[in-house]
């Protein structure tokens, strides 16, 4: 019985950072190629895009990214996120 119990929670413990959403502005490349529809070329389109752009400021923004149309994004809406780091908007704020 502890057995089973020790295997849910740890089951439990780890499916919680699987549904985890991929932050479009700090995601490295592995962590946008482990998303579906994104391999290496895509991957790294997305953070040439992000370096030479700045920050995305919507989910919406990946669409600017060559390569990546609205079905892509409809595919990956519940998987990824935009957040904005937060000594970012401090220094915006400052200015």
């Amino acid at each position: 019985m502890r057995k089973n119990f020790f295997i849910m929670m740890l089951t439990f413990l780890f499916s919680g950072s699987t549904f985890a959403a991929v932050n479009l502005n700090t995601a490295s490349q592995a962590e946008l190629e482990a998303l579906q529809g994104i391999g290496p070329a895509k991957a790294k389109a997305i953070i040439e895009y992000r370096e030479k752009n700045g920050s995305f400021a919507s989910v919406d923004d990946l669409q600017k990214v060559a390569g990546i149309g609205s079905a892509t994004i409809k595919q990956l809406r519940d998987e990824i996120e935009v957040e904005v780091e937060k000594n970012k908007e401090a220094a915006a704020k400052q200015e």
